[in-house]
């Protein structure tokens, strides 16, 4: 077996998945140069038969990314194989991942075929596959409840018709790791020609074990893992990168391989991610969250102050959590503020943009003491959510919050080119602000999620709001940041309702 295992990045197709969590073209293409950054082998950077919009991103992404292996997803079916080939096709490394389900659940009552149609739908994908790209990897969706003959006469089959890459996924999140181990070992022995191909693993965290079960995969044999950042996903989540990646650097005694990963690049991509799709990340989280390295126990402090080994397995500062602080203030020039957001990895895509957000980080710099690095990538993430079509922005906002009486607010917005204004009250600042907004837009929504957090530490901090909404089965997040807590709660949620009013999202990727 190899010791070189690959990292195989989702976040861009199964993280979008994510309910509120779909992201414009140019989002996408911050991400997958912050992935490119972090040194993902292979960037699924979504479902190019989804819809038009999925497949412009695809292509607009494999023109950029130079080293990573930009791949796209595809049923096994001529329609959605081409839509990929076609999206693939501007990447300096392209690959397309074909799949089709293999348990009798899934044939039966979802693709109301036959096993043999399903081998032969198979094969014909990965052969029509190979006529864009010699890197084609096929997945046998929800494998996990898959005969494992079934499997094996499967697998062998895509592997003559020209497969490189196996991909055994967990697609509902049921099994457990010792038997998922076990499953990945049998096939690897049993297929004829198992030696000849890449065998990958994608689980699903509905029991909480998809982390675990990709790693008992890989000590069985498996030498790609499917993960998305943050271990964004639909339902529970997805694998999470950055946890399978620091297992299989912390414990190279135990799983024998490792990855071609930056890990200082983790936290700063975890946090992209995180701003970008309104995901918040919970504190308690592995690795990136905020109080992953922090210490309460006297106990604990103690003996880190006298050696850091006693209680920390890995150093903070190797998965990137620093705290950088910008060296530029009001007297700034433009060249130096540039300077330090290539040094981030933010590129900007126009002088126009440059300027706009150098006159942004101006105005924070007169609010706050000390920028942050993270006050950038806060600054730039929620411009990129604006639009210049946008058909609601804020104007102005008042709240008056007083001891003993009702929260009131006062809101003037911009319509399309004319304003309106509403007034209301509210159980609190941020729901009178809500309030007002309704009163005069009358979306009809229905609020799902308000979640606050700060972006860095100190009283001046930026607040960062992600609000969902949800609206006729539709559902959207909506991002503000401001060091005030309330109008960063009112951009939150008129962001949110640009994304309800205006184009539609792209279909699901598997209806």
């Amino acid at each position: 077996m190899s010791d070189r295992l690959i990292i195989f990045d989702t976040t861009l197709r199964d993280g979008e998945q994510s309910p509120g969590a779909a992201m414009t073209k140019d989002e996408k293409i911050r991400i997958a140069r912050q992935l490119e950054r972090l040194g993902v082998d292979v960037i699924e950077a979504g479902f190019a038969a989804a819809s038009p919009g999925d497949a412009e991103a695809i292509k607009a992404i494999a023109g950029v990314i130079k080293n990573s292996t930009v791949c796209s997803l595809a049923r096994a079916n001529e329609r959605d194989v081409r839509a990929a080939g076609e999206a693939i096709k501007p990447a300096a490394s392209g690959r397309i991942h074909t799949f089709i389900a293999t348990s009798p659940i899934h044939m039966e009552k979802k693709l109301r075929m036959q096993p043999d149609q399903v081998v032969d739908a198979a094969v014909k994908a990965v052969k029509m596959a190979l006529e864009y790209t010699d890197n084609v990897e096929f997945s046998a969706e929800d494998a996990v409840r898959s005969e494992m003959d079934f499997l094996c006469r499967v697998f062998e089959a895509v592997i003559q018709a020209g497969a490189k890459t196996l991909n055994v996924p967990d697609t509902v999140g049921y099994s457990i790791p010792a038997l998922w181990g076990e499953r990945i070992r049998q096939l690897i022995e049993r297929v004829p020609n198992s030696d000849k191909v890449v065998w990958s693993t994608h689980c699903h965290n509905d029991l909480g074990m998809a982390v675990a079960n990709s790693l008992a995969a890989v000590m069985n044999g498996a030498r790609q893992v499917e993960c998305t950042i943050n271990g964004l996903g639909e339902r529970a989540g997805n694998a999470s990168l950055e946890e399978i990646v620091m297992a299989v650097k912390t414990r190279r005694d135990v799983f024998g391989c490792d990855s071609r990963i930056d890990t200082t690049q983790i936290v700063p991509t975890s946090r992209l991610v995180s701003q970008i799709t309104g995901y918040p990340v919970q504190p308690n989280k592995a690795i990136v969250g905020a109080n992953a390295f922090s210490h309460e126990s006297g106990i604990h402090q103690d003996g880190v102050l006298k050696h850091r080994e006693t209680y920390e397995i890995m150093r903070a500062e190797d998965v990137g959590w620093s705290h950088n602080k910008l060296t530029l203030g009001k007297l700034s020039g433009r060249n130096a503020f540039r300077t330090r957001l290539q040094e981030l990895g933010i590129v900007l895509e126009s002088e126009e943009a440059l300027n706009a957000a150098f006159a942004r980080f101006k105005e924070l710099a007169d609010k706050k003491r000390e920028i942050f690095d993270e006050d950038l990538q806060a600054l730039v993430a929620n411009e990129s959510g604006l639009d210049a079509c946008d058909r609601f922005k804020l104007v102005s906002l008042k709240v008056c919050s007083e001891t003993g009486e009702t929260p009131h607010a006062f809101v003037v917005l911009s319509d399309g080119g004319g304003e309106i204004r509403a007034d209301e009250f509210g159980g609190g600042p941020v729901d009178a602000s809500f309030r007002a907004i309704e009163k005069r837009v009358e979306s009809g929504s229905t609020l799902l999620l308000y979640s606050v957090n700060n972006i860095t530490t100190g009283t001046d901090a930026q607040g960062e709001v992600t609000v969902r909404l949800a609206r006729n089965g539709r559902i959207v997040n909506g991002q503000g940041a401001d060091t005030d807590i309330v109008i960063a709660s009112a951009k939150a949620y008129l962001n949110a309702l640009n994304k309800l009013f205006g184009a539609e999202e792209r279909a699901h990727p598997q209806v």
